[in-house]
């Protein structure tokens, strides 16, 4: 994992170093690569990856809301804390869909807390899983998964860029896959709730409209209160 920060504040960057490394040091885990950037267009110039960002608002040159638009468009699974003085920043921040926000001066249980989630989220979403097919094993993250499909005697698993007809049963996927990103919303549909376009009582719509998967109604409730809590967790 490589964590950035972009602040023109070298105080604040200092403390929010170390606290970063005192958090990963209480938890017992290796602390990652931390990387630090006084402006934007620095940040956007490193050629490394960008999995968690801790970004400021009001920077000389390139302000936040614009390098956070530009990260996202380099890679979606970015997760971007906004850290700033300025709480009217907020609206056009989650544009962008922002994971946390975090006000100066920097509380630092509160700090404690977002790594925490930031982690869990990262981890779920970066996870390898292998496709097992007749052809062969295919290994991808569990993020390119749109959903997993029974059709017949066929398990499908519907990915960003193909579909591949998988060996396994509907209960190995289900098993497999995080139960915070994914929902067997019916007997032949699991979904990634981070592709939800929308959804009614009997169906769910996703990536755009490009898939639809069952929901059962008496899932409904529950299916809405997973998806509820899924985006709460991005935010």
């Amino acid at each position: 994992m490589r964590i950035l920060i972009c602040d023109d504040d070298p105080l604040f960057t200092g403390q929010l170093e170390k606290a970063i490394h005192l958090y990963f040091s209480k938890s017992h885990l290796k602390t990652p690569t931390l990387v630090s950037f006084s402006n934007g267009m620095e940040l956007l110039s490193d050629e490394g990856e960008k999995d968690l960002v801790f970004l400021d608002i009001e920077m000389p040159g390139m302000n936040g809301i614009y390098v956070g638009n530009e990260l996202k468009k380099q890679n979606r699974n970015t997760l971007i804390i906004v850290v700033t003085s300025y709480a009217e920043y907020l609206d056009e921040a989650m544009r962008f869909h922002v994971f946390r926000y975090l006000s100066k001066p920097l509380n630092r249980q509160r700090l404690f807390r977002n790594l925490t989630d930031a982690l869990n989220y990262y981890h779920n979403q970066s996870m390898k899983v292998p496709v097992e097919t007749r052809d062969g094993v295919r290994t991808l993250p569990s993020s390119d998964i749109i959903a997993v499909e029974a059709q017949f005697r066929k398990v499908i698993v519907h990915t960003l860029t193909c579909e591949l007809e998988s060996v396994r049963n509907m209960n190995y996927w289900t098993e497999l896959l995080p139960a915070n990103c994914f929902f067997q919303s019916h007997r032949s549909f699991l979904i990634n709730l981070e592709y939800v376009t929308d959804f009614d009582h009997s169906t769910i719509h996703l990536a755009n409209g490009t898939l639809s998967a069952y929901l059962t109604r008496r899932k409904y409730k529950a299916f809405k209160d997973a998806y509820l809590l899924y985006l709460e967790s991005t935010r």
